[in-house]
């Protein structure tokens, strides 16, 4: 025992060292170092972490919440390396609830809400349910629901998040009722021998009359609410009904008006009136006096509340539940007067301000979708599941996926070879044409202005005077072929640069003394252009022999890839090879679905199989069926990408 509280208080110095640098590896190795038994171990450091809670829970400072949460997150990082209990940091959770106000327990559960996801990780899960069930419950407890209505709440929506839909102690799955829920209530008449002096604003023509017998119908209506199966019983049906009537009456007498802020004397608004008015609050249980329900039927909220317990309990009597008795069904006149009656209630919601009509239709689709949890309850309460690919008898089989080749392979070739790859046969073609793009620019082909010749050929044969053409019908008075002209002599004539001491006034003068010089030079220009004709025909000889060669060239290498992508089948992945890589990949499956394109809600569906084995299983058999390029080839190709060397090698052998 002795050498047991010397291990916990070492261990507490450890602690605390390891609170303040949050080095885990160093805590880890001192505690093995002083305890070899895993056990003794364990409940050494349970209990030194009690005692660090202790004292730091004592310690008043202004960070207490901060160094709490430091505190837990310490204590989930030793269960996760196994140096601690796993349901210990919510059993510290709890102590720690239990010790401090509601202010600072409101402020730390966010802390809990934060981490819902480490509650329910599999290593917590099963360890920490219990505990985090009760320690809610015992907050619930503590809160008020009329005060701290917002944090219990949260606390409910909590559990929400954390239990999945299917968890027994959220469920009532034997429809049990709330039967201590008693309401009680005034057995005795008030007599009122006077009346107190009303002013003439408090006065209200429309006064609903309260008597003593309306008051008892109204309150003893709770105890049917609170145990519907009473209105299985045939006399106390005629109660039933009989108190509805008389209640129901009395609201469609008294109908509500939409409050209005008044004026003053002044012209002002009241504010006060109006602020008081879009102020909502929060009753638990409402007060059950005499004199207030008066007070009470005035109250839009507390009308609405009354009138939607008659739904819920008109919708339990006709519902089918699984486990309600088999003489707990109603009559045919009853079935009619709660279909009357139902019809009524929704009518004085819809009349009830404010927003009566949207409130109305609010609520009959909230008991829509009750209905549908009630069949889900009848049937067991099964998991949900994602339904399952109808797959039809006479769907013929998919044909296998010509294999691609892949673009970085078609890519490193043409590099290699000094081509470019366009991803098109014909733009590849085409583009090797001439791959240096500013030589391809230089190109005679591209050459695309006329010879000073060709253009003025029909204006120096008007030039002629043997022509006999006037001087209006003369190409050189076309503004259009002037303006062309122009930019050709600058490109093509000698004489268009050349300084001339006489002006010249008018465009067609000038074409007129240019054709002139073009057409004294036009024997010369005649020889030039024999000359190089003469000279050209080789060079475009050798220059279509080079194009006819690439496009050969090209041609031949597209024609083989397509006889190889022809004559290559698809490797399927089989069944067999799927579940040997399962196992060697079931610890890293989350990544090589993310490079399969899986997106996260796909990922959460496989994660709901029990082991990791079973989830990259049911990943890799989904990919390679539907998938219409999962083959082995392209399955290594991948993993060699994500270094998963030894799934690779299997692949392939």
């Amino acid at each position: 025992m002795a050498l047991f509280e010397t291990l916990r208080n070492d261990f507490s110095d450890f602690v605390q060292q390891c609170l303040k640098s949050s080095d885990i590896t160093t805590f880890q190795k001192k505690c093995t170092d002083a305890c070899s038994n895993e056990a003794d171990r364990k409940a050494a450091i349970d209990l030194a972490l009690r005692d660090i809670l202790l004292v730091t829970l004592s310690d008043d400072t202004p960070d207490k919440v901060a160094a709490l949460e430091s505190y837990i997150t310490i204590t989930i990082e030793l269960c996760r390396k196994d140096l601690a209990t796993a349901s210990l940091p919510v059993m510290l959770l709890s102590d720690i609830f239990d010790a401090m106000t509601l202010d600072k327990c409101e402020t730390l559960f966010t802390f809990v809400e934060n981490n819902v996801a480490v509650w329910k990780e599999d290593l917590f899960f099963s360890a920490c349910k219990n505990n985090l069930l009760r320690m809610c419950n015992d907050l619930l407890r503590r809160l008020s629901r009329s005060q701290q209505t917002v944090f219990c709440g949260r606390i409910l929506l909590f559990l929400a998040k954390f239990f999945p839909f299917s968890e027994r102690s959220g469920l009532n799955i034997v429809s049990e009722f709330n039967l201590d829920n008693h309401t009680v209530f005034g057995d005795e008449k008030i007599e009122e021998n006077f009346e107190e002096p009303m002013e003439e604003d408090d006065k209200i023509e429309n006064k609903i009359q309260i008597d003593y017998n309306l008051y008892r119908k109204f309150w003893a209506l709770q105890d049917f609410f609170r145990n519907p199966n009473q209105c299985y019983n045939k006399i106390h049906w005629k109660v039933f009904s009989a108190h509805a009537t008389s209640v129901l009456s009395a609201f469609s007498s008294f109908k509500l008006e939409e409050q209005r802020s008044c004026t003053t004397s002044e012209g002002k608004k009241d504010k006060t009136i109006e602020t008081a008015y879009k102020e909502t609050h929060y009753f638990a249980k409402y007060l059950t006096n005499q004199k207030l329900l008066e007070l009470q039927l005035s109250d839009s909220n507390f009308r609405r509340y009354v009138l939607l317990q008659f739904l819920i309990l008109f919708q339990y009597l006709n519902s089918t539940v699984k486990f309600k008795a088999e003489t707990h069904e109603l009559k045919p006149d009853q079935v009619d007067y709660v279909k009357t009656v139902t019809d009524q209630v929704y009518a004085l919601l819809s009349e009830t301000p404010p927003d009566g009509r949207a409130f109305a239709e609010t609520v009959e689709n909230i008991l829509k979708r009750e209905e549908h949890w009630n069949a889900w309850k009848n049937d067991g309460c099964p998991a949900f599941k994602r339904p399952a690919q109808e797959s039809g008898e006479n769907d013929e089989p998919r044909k296998p996926k010509r294999l691609k080749r892949r673009i970085g392979d078609m890519i490193r070739d043409a590099q290699s070879s000094g081509k470019y790859q366009m991803g098109n046969p014909e733009l590849t073609k085409l583009w090797n044409l001439c791959p240096n793009n500013l030589e391809a620019c230089k190109s005679k082909d591209r050459d695309f202005l006329p010879s000073l010749e060709t253009y003025f050929e029909e204006a120096i044969m008007q030039s002629d005077p043997a022509a006999m053409v006037d001087n209006e019908y003369k190409k050189v008075n076309d503004g259009n072929f002037g303006w062309r002209a122009l930019r050709l002599l600058a490109r093509r004539s000698p004489h268009f640069f050349v300084h001339g001491n006489y002006p010249i006034n008018k465009l067609p003068e000038y074409l007129e003394t240019m054709i002139k010089k073009i057409a004294k030079d036009r024997p010369q220009l005649q020889t030039d252009v024999k000359t190089d004709a003469d000279e050209t025909p080789p060079t475009d000889s050798n220059e279509q022999e080079f194009n006819d060669d690439v496009l050969k060239q090209d041609s031949d290498q597209v024609e083989s890839e397509n006889i190889d992508n022809k004559t290559s089948k698809l490797n399927p992945v089989s069944r067999e090879m799927i579940a040997k890589l399962s196992e060697v990949l079931k610890g890293d499956w989350e990544k090589l679905a993310t490079k399969l394109g899986y997106r996260q809600d796909e990922i959460d569906f496989f994660q709901g199989k029990p082991t990791q084995f079973e989830q990259c299983k049911t990943m890799l058999e989904i990919w390679a069926d539907a998938d219409e390029d999962a083959s082995v080839e392209n399955l290594a190709y991948i993993l060699e990408g994500l270094n998963f060397t030894e799934a690779a090698t299997m692949l392939k052998s």
